[in-house]
């Protein structure tokens, strides 16, 4: 091979780029923050209308007083907001465990029929209506117990949240790295154990997140509980019996005559964002703060 000549060589120029290429570079970036802006804007308009028009109505009576009687003013919402609570628990228990197994299932193992059908069905799900699945609740629990309940409700918000839960825990266990697997593997660990001890921790960020969105969507829905738990006026702990919550106070104030009860769902709904807003900081706090191994 022929060697060149150190004086032949030549050190390297970088061009800089031309007036167009900067033009564009900066309009895709503008494009790029303008996208962000509209994403961010509608959150904005809702959050600012309902405190506009929900924030006087924040006091502390409507946390602990109950709803007075028709077109009497004044009152809260007690009930519902404890009610709110236990129906999004119970709901989760339900829906977490199953959706995050079946998840974890169809990452692992799903490759099959049977995995094919699991997408297919959580697919379907993710796409009917609430108030279709608030008439199966009704048909699957409310008909065989003779009365509406919260258990009623709760299997209906946990129908709701299973396929969020199960397609994406299916998605983030796929981003952990095969690397991961195949050292725990090699170490001599059973596939269970690698599961259960490598892949599902280093997801949890991801399967909480999930699961936050998932309940973040049951929360907010009327239609399931009209069917299934109904509501109640009166103070009911009991699963077995109606139970009053914060979606269905909204929309039977929000249409009522009364412009006291106008007022009073509104500040409901700031009440339920916040709530919202409450567990999902609280869970994200948590989970950062668990130790990993």
């Amino acid at each position: 091979m022929s060697r060149v000549a150190p004086e032949t060589l030549r050190p390297l120029r970088v061009r800089a780029p031309a007036p167009a290429r900067k033009l564009w570079n900066g309009l895709v970036i503008a494009l790029c923050t303008l996208c962000a802006a509209l994403i961010l804007l509608p959150l904005a308009l809702i959050v600012g209308h309902l405190l506009a028009r929900g924030l006087a109505g924040l006091t502390l009576g409507f946390f602990v007083h109950l709803p007075t009687p028709v077109g009497e003013p004044g009152g809260g919402m007690a009930n519902a907001i404890v009610g709110t609570f236990i129906l999004a628990g119970l709901a989760s228990l339900m829906a977490v465990p199953v959706g995050v197994g079946a998840g974890v299932w169809l990452a692992e193992y799903g490759r099959g029929r049977l995995g094919g059908l699991v997408r297919y069905t959580a697919d379907v799900m993710s796409g009917v209506p609430s108030i279709v699945v608030g008439v199966a609740a009704y048909g699957l629990v409310v008909v065989p117990m003779g009365r509406f309940s919260a258990l009623a409700g709760s299997v209906a918000l946990a129908l709701l949240m299973l396929p969020t839960i199960i397609r994406s825990t299916e998605e983030v266990v796929r981003l952990v790295p095969r690397s991961y697997r195949e050292a725990a593997l090699a170490l001599g660990a059973p596939q269970w154990r690698v599961i259960q001890q490598v892949v599902v921790p280093a997801a949890s960020g991801g399967i909480v997140t999930a699961s936050l969105l998932a309940l973040a969507r049951a929360a907010g829905e009327t239609a399931p509980l009209l069917f299934t738990a109904l509501g109640n006026r009166f103070w009911s702990l009991r699963i077995d019996q109606p139970m009053a919550s914060l979606p269905v106070y909204i929309f039977d104030y929000a249409k009522a005559p009364y412009e006291d009860w106008n007022r009073q769902a509104w500040t409901g709904a700031l009440v339920l964002l916040i709530m919202v807003s409450l567990v999902s900081g609280l869970l994200r706090l948590t989970t950062r703060r668990l130790p990993r191994r």
